[in-house]
């Protein structure tokens, strides 16, 4: 079996595998439990709430629900308020608690066992026992240190475009984008990018690199640029190898932006637009030329005089009126055919 994943940039959750590989959990069981981690800690649903968002029926959600608690994923607690009413408090974890767990867990209250729930069970293996600058294999950037870190945009002497280091990503503070690219367009200038990355295996960009260029692409559709001109301007003339994605990629979007529109362009613009808006769609139709008992209008597509109807009973005259000469065509020849074959006889 072939796998093809490409890990997710944003907008993701991490679930153990012994949750998707649980061989007593149901598939609906499974979907109700991560999609309940997936959530915010401060969204406060209930878990009938969730079943319903996810697709999960009635019944399902009840042996969902019973399997999780089995299971030790979820525990529930029935109270009542001081006005009499009872309420149910559900718990659900990523990992099996016992009752007594669950119960320290609900108030805040340390684990007795040791180690504490969810922390790590010894050390991990392949894990250094002192982390110094001699047996660590990834010791930390020279800039770290106090030493400043060259600029990421100079280039090296000699050198050409999309040689720049790639160690460690230039910060959100030495891209030149300006602060004011509303966060809707940074997501869509950072989806872009993660477009341009799939599609080009020479310009592979981590999700940090996309983070931190993100807001230049953004800058670029504030200044009425579209994605596909990102795209055209990011993989025109690349080089053969590219050493430094993320470097080439951020080079690109300072020295290739678009010029900011003036005053005036922007005010037409939006004047085109609020004109666009207010203009009544009727204002673009065209009356049919064809046989109708009353006035038909219709919006033509490319200059048409004759609807979509009218257009479809002619085309289909036209393939019956083909259809018929052929059939007298091969009527015929079968006549002549046979009167050469009966003269050939006689």
């Amino acid at each position: 079996m072939l796998r093809h994943a490409i890990s997710p940039a944003r907008f993701y959750s991490q679930v153990p595998n012994e949750i998707i590989r649980h061989p007593r959990l149901s598939s609906d069981a499974v979907r109700l439990l991560t999609w309940a981690l997936s959530m915010a800690d401060e969204a406060l649903e209930a878990l009938s709430d969730t079943a319903k968002r996810a697709g999960i029926g009635k019944s399902a959600f009840t042996r969902a629900k019973r399997e999780l608690a089995a299971e030790g994923f979820l525990h529930e607690w029935r109270r009542q308020g001081d006005g009499g009413r009872w309420s149910t408090v559900q718990m659900i974890s990523n990992v099996p608690l016992t009752a007594t767990e669950a119960d320290q867990a609900r108030d805040g209250r340390p684990s007795d066992q040791s180690p504490a729930t969810g922390e790590p069970k010894g050390r991990a293996v392949g894990r250094l026992p002192k982390k110094t600058v001699e047996n660590n294999p990834n010791p930390p950037s020279p800039g770290v240190a106090g030493r400043p870190t060259p600029a990421q945009d100079e280039r090296p002497e000699g050198g050409r475009e999309g040689d720049q280091p790639s160690a460690a990503p230039a910060p959100a503070s030495t891209a030149t984008a300006p602060s004011t690219v509303p966060a809707p367009l940074v997501e869509c200038g950072g989806q872009a990018l993660a477009a341009v990355s799939h599609g080009e295996p020479r310009l592979r960009l981590s999700g940090q690199d996309v983070r931190v260029l993100a807001p230049l692409a953004g800058d670029w559709l504030q200044r009425g640029a579209t994605v596909a001109d990102i795209r055209e301007a990011l993989t025109q003339w690349l080089p053969d190898q590219v050493h430094s994605p993320a470097g080439l990629v951020r080079d690109r979007l300072t020295r290739k932006r678009p010029a900011a529109p003036t005053f005036a362009e922007q005010r037409a613009a939006d004047h085109r637009a609020a004109e666009a808006q207010s203009r009544p769609r009727v204002a673009d139709m065209r009356e049919c030329g064809g046989d109708h008992d009353q006035p038909r209008l219709f919006l033509p597509v490319d200059g048409e005089s004759l609807c979509p109807s009218c257009r479809c009973d002619e085309a289909g005259a036209g393939v019956a009126g083909a259809v018929e000469a052929a059939l007298r065509g091969g009527a015929a020849i079968r006549g002549l055919l046979r009167a050469r074959t009966a003269g050939a006889a006689a």
